[in-house]
């Protein structure tokens, strides 16, 4: 097994409380990890401590080891621009820029110095492909993306992030504002996505993480009380915290 992230004794404050405590944690490459849990449980914290995102606001900060590619992402000196392209989020609101769909598929490639034409078309369409968008919008690229609906401006924010060519996605939450059939699709494409891609989807949703995720963390509290292959997680879980929280007697 291939990992792509490995994570050790891993403490997150702001100011002096402390948000996540995590002894161990080891996500696979190419496989879906979902992360579970109650709100207030550290589940976002952690997610943007993967992507060092937590830096950009006032008062944080980190403690341990989170290796990725077996470098660790919080040693001095490292690179959170490099990181941040290789490590990806979309976030539970969808937000398109005020541009055409095709120049919010390109915005970050532009940023990055990604000029020629061709280039760019070639992104776009691999993108809105892979974000299951590309057959709803192929005739109409330079309308505005604010003209779609939710769940094409999720899968939107989706190919933006795919533009990017990285290595992992982090989803916070994709799906919460969206109905049944978006979320579908939002799953479908994430399901192929693995083949390429690290997932890793925070979500409320215990069914979505049972129906897509190979893995799932349990967090309570700041701590991560469990992780395991999903199906063990959700049938015979080895803390009755977790078995507590999916059959619905909290959270």
């Amino acid at each position: 097994m291939q990992l792509k992230f490995s994570i050790h004794n891993l403490s997150v404050f702001h100011r002096q409380q402390r948000l996540l405590k995590l002894h161990e944690l080891r996500i696979p490459a190419k496989e879906i990890m979902s992360v579970i849990g109650p709100a207030g449980s550290g589940k976002t914290t952690f997610l943007r401590a993967l992507n060092r995102m937590n830096d950009l606001e006032p008062d944080f900060r980190a403690e341990g080891q989170v290796l990725l590619d077996r470098e660790d992402i919080y040693q001095p000196g490292f690179d959170v621009v490099r990181l941040r392209r290789k490590v990806g989020m979309v976030f539970a609101l969808p937000i398109a820029l005020p541009l055409s769909i095709y120049e919010n598929v390109v915005y970050g490639p532009r940023l990055s110095g990604v000029r020629y034409s061709k280039r760019l078309d070639e992104l776009v369409e691999k993108s809105l492909k892979a974000s299951f968008l590309w057959d709803e919008v192929k005739d109409r690229l330079k309308t505005s993306g604010l003209r779609l609906s939710g769940g094409q401006q999720q899968r939107l924010c989706l190919a933006r992030t795919l533009a990017m060519e990285p290595d992992v996605i982090l989803l916070d939450e994709p799906c919460s504002g969206l109905d049944p059939i978006s979320t579908a699709k939002i799953e479908e494409a994430l399901t192929e996505l693995k083949d390429a891609y690290t997932i890793i989807l925070v979500t409320n949703n215990t069914k979505q993480a049972a129906r897509i995720s190979d893995n799932t963390a349990f967090f309570l509290m700041g701590e991560l009380i469990e992780v395991g292959p999903t199906k063990q997680i959700f049938t015979a879980p080895r803390e009755k915290r977790t078995d507590d929280y999916i059959v619905g007697r909290f959270g």
